[in-house]
């Protein structure tokens, strides 16, 4: 198919607003219904309050179909993670509860763009596209954030791989809540414990149907958002407050403790 003139000075601004669900699209195929909430594991051992500012999270998202290079890749990204990881003796043993409202998501920061260095994530995205993006992700379409304002990750079980890797990389089984479905799927992460502070990366592949969502397409497929983004994710945490032994602690109830005189 010949792509006119006209049809060239108008796609990159349609599939802007076409990323994530964007503009009007054609009748959406249901998702799946929601699955059964499994167990949950229980909160064990010490509990590490994520840093929202220390943190972050970053969704790589593609475009798709016959006229993809019309338009943009996209960078979503959270600073405003929140939440507690419980870690035990056994690491297998954790637990977390992470959440964050999908209104404090942003789209294309030019400096996490740069970071990348990568020909797939130019910085030339203009600001009226990002506008229309972020838009149309937060719409009743995608996120739908009126109606469902939090995406909620809860730990099922932790584990560790049968395939020869870091001795710090685990399996975290996860329930996700995402526009108030329920879905589970299983995910590498790495830990590092230090001075107090736990720190959780991981870096994977994920598909927006495994979190129940149905990924745009239009014009008969020519325009597109590819189901499989890239998923990066950082948090970094320091042990709570009420984890952290009082200066008091092991003394007589009602006695001040005996110690060097100022």
């Amino acid at each position: 198919m010949r792509v006119t003139r006209r049809w060239k000075l108008l796609l990159p601004g349609a599939l802007a607003l076409a990323a994530l669900g964007g503009c009007p699209a054609p009748p959406r195929v249901p998702a799946p219904p929601p699955e059964q909430p499994q167990a949950l594991a229980p909160h064990e051992g010490t509990p590490y309050d994520i840093i929202p500012g220390a943190s972050l999270l970053t969704i790589l998202v593609y475009r798709a179909g016959t006229l993809a290079s019309a338009g943009h890749n996209h960078v979503i990204a959270c600073h405003a993670l929140g939440g507690t990881i419980y870690v035990p003796h056994d690491v297998t043993a954790s637990s977390f509860e992470v959440h964050f409202d999908v209104a404090t998501l942003t789209v294309d920061e030019p400096e996490l763009r740069a970071q990348l260095a990568s020909p797939d994530f130019p910085p030339d995205v203009s600001e009226s596209a990002k506008q229309g993006t972020r838009h149309n992700m937060l719409g009743e379409a995608l996120l739908d954030a009126a109606q469902n304002p939090e995406i909620v990750l809860r730990a099922v079980r932790v584990e560790r791989p049968t395939a020869a890797t870091a001795a710090d990389t685990v399996l975290a089984r996860v329930q996700s809540t995402v526009r108030g479905q329920v879905r589970t799927f299983t995910v590498p992460v790495r830990y590092q414990l230090a001075d107090g502070n736990l720190t959780v990366t991981g870096e994977f592949p994920l598909k927006q149907s495994d979190l129940g969502l149905t990924p745009f397409s239009a014009l008969l497929g020519a325009l597109q958002v590819q189901d499989e983004m890239h998923i990066s994710v950082r948090m970094v945490a320091r042990a709570a407050v009420s984890a952290v032994p009082s200066p008091r602690a092991g003394c007589p109830p009602g006695k001040p403790c005996a110690g060097p005189r100022r």
